[in-house]
């Protein structure tokens, strides 16, 4: 995995996930595609950045008092408002009202196509950006977001740390235990496809599969992370 270039600018790796945007991801995401226009529109920011020259990615743990989705680790987002102008603009709006994170200091690479949501009926386009210039994050929103956590590359990647689950309807996807998160659903799911695209994945035991946790132990596995 390389960091960035001597400009600043994104690294090889994250450029590769933006060629394939319009291939082999497209492809891949058309089968989670919203069935009809009744889905609402939101979007997340898919935020990398680098920590001492370690690439690593903007997650949220999302506060525990929440109607949907209360203590999952996720990218920072949520529905459009009618101001954002498009899913670039709710990205941006949301991260900046949930971590403190400066709109002007990130550079958007690519739109990847959106994904339905169905138990929440949202369709969620990923926005695939790089941290340019970082700043400090925090807990901006504290209704919204418990925790903000910037998590290396190299901890998803690591094969220790890569698992699948079981949820209730007997169906099994993705998974990961980086800086004291358990990342599962839609945002594993989504990191998942996105390393395979950037081909920095490592190979893992598919063959390990654990039940979906409940309670406390859905939402955390420790109290790591930043």
């Amino acid at each position: 995995m390389t960091s960035a270039d001597a400009a600043g600018g994104p690294p090889a790796w994250l450029r590769r996930v933006a060629d394939t945007a319009a291939g082999a991801w497209a492809e891949q995401a058309g089968r989670w595609s919203p069935p009809d226009d009744t889905a609402r529109e939101s979007a997340v920011l898919l935020l990398f950045g680098e920590t001492d020259g370690r690439p690593d990615v903007l997650l949220i743990e999302r506060a525990a008092g929440l109607r949907r989705h209360a203590g999952q680790a996720a990218f920072p987002g949520g529905g459009a408002d009618p101001g954002d102008d498009g899913p670039i603009g709710t990205a941006l709006r949301e991260c900046a009202e949930e971590t403190g994170v400066d709109p002007a200091g990130v550079e958007v690479i690519a739109t990847l196509p959106p994904v339905w949501i169905s138990v929440s009926n949202y369709s969620v386009t990923p926005v695939l950006a790089w941290w340019r210039e970082p700043c400090e994050v925090r807990v901006a929103d504290p209704t919204e977001v418990a925790s903000v956590h910037r998590v290396p590359v190299s901890e998803l990647t690591d094969p220790a740390n890569r698992l699948q689950l079981q949820y209730p309807s007997g169906h099994s996807g993705p998974a990961f235990r980086a800086s004291g998160l358990l990342i599962w659903g839609f945002t594993a799911k989504v990191l998942s496809r996105l390393f395979d695209a950037a081909a920095i994945a490592q190979p893992w035991d598919r063959t390990l599969v654990e039940p979906l946790p409940t309670g406390p132990a859905l939402r955390r596995e420790g109290r790591g992370g930043s």
